[in-house]
């Protein structure tokens, strides 16, 4: 498999896909086409959030959030904020709300302009909205996924391979934060099947930190990631076996929260 292809999107769900899809370019709603991507056949965040619809009945409407401030200059933190408005587009596809997918998917578009991305993003954001609006929720769910792998892809292409990592960071940790939440939400669920696939997802978050380059890793910000994916670590890294508590969950859960807010300079 290319190296520029995600780790995050090849391992967060217990089953993967079985075939590879190819997409000719769609104009939806006057949209101009977008440009097509081969989806791989490797699971999508989206899967691990269908592993936890299946195991639990999640009021996915409760964990909407805020729109973010407006994009900071460090391009860094701008990345990691991105991610997690991806983590929101899944978020949003397993509610089924098309005006709040149009709402976030605007904040994608701001932070997309922000890195550089907004004019290459823009046709493939537009389908999606229009795709929402149409409550096509099937042909949606693949646009995010290959939009996900399409803006990393961008972003390595112009040798930003920090910021890519920085979105699959941001995205795994929105991914954490709103399985946690899950978990708190709804005591009387299989937890050991909700924390499943949940390894896989630490062991990529880790390797994409061990990947980003030596001066980024010491800013602070990335130093309190950093430590929070250390610390998530102690209590994940068998949840498949040994599955959160309820306290577990509730204390991971704040300090993801706590995380999220520092990112976005609140």
């Amino acid at each position: 498999m290319p190296a520029y292809f995600p780790r995050l999107s090849r391992a967060l769900c217990i089953a993967a896909l079985s075939t590879c899809f190819v997409h000719a370019a769609v104009a939806v709603d006057g949209a101009e086409p977008v440009t097509p991507v081969v989806a791989v056949s490797d699971p999508s965040p989206a899967d691990f959030l269908d592993t936890i619809a299946k195991n639990t009945k999640a009021r996915w409407r409760l964990l909407f959030r805020p729109p973010p401030p407006t994009p900071p200059t460090d391009r860094g933190r701008t990345a990691l904020i991105l991610g997690a408005l991806l983590g929101d587009s899944f978020l949003v596809l397993q509610a089924g709300d098309a005006q709040q997918f149009r709402n976030n998917n605007q904040d994608v578009l701001t932070y997309c302009r922000t890195l550089g991305l907004g004019e290459k993003l823009l046709p493939r954001l537009m389908t999606q909205g229009n795709l929402a609006e149409q409550n096509a929720w099937k042909e949606l769910r693949q646009e995010i996924v290959e939009g996900h792998q399409q803006a990393l892809k961008l972003l390595r292409d112009q040798m930003d391979d920090d910021l890519a990592l920085l979105i699959d960071i941001g995205l795994g940790l929105r991914l954490f934060e709103i399985a946690t939440a899950i978990i708190v939400a709804a005591p009387e669920a299989d937890v050991a099947l909700l924390c499943g696939s949940s390894p896989a997802l630490l062991r990529d978050l880790q390797d994409d930190f061990s990947q980003i380059s030596a001066p980024r890793r010491e800013e602070a910000l990335m130093l309190r990631v950093s430590a929070l994916i250390d610390e998530v670590g102690r209590l994940w890294q068998n949840a498949d076996k040994t599955p959160l508590t309820q306290a577990q969950a509730a204390e991971t859960n704040d300090k993801l929260k706590g995380l999220m807010h520092e990112m976005q300079g609140r």
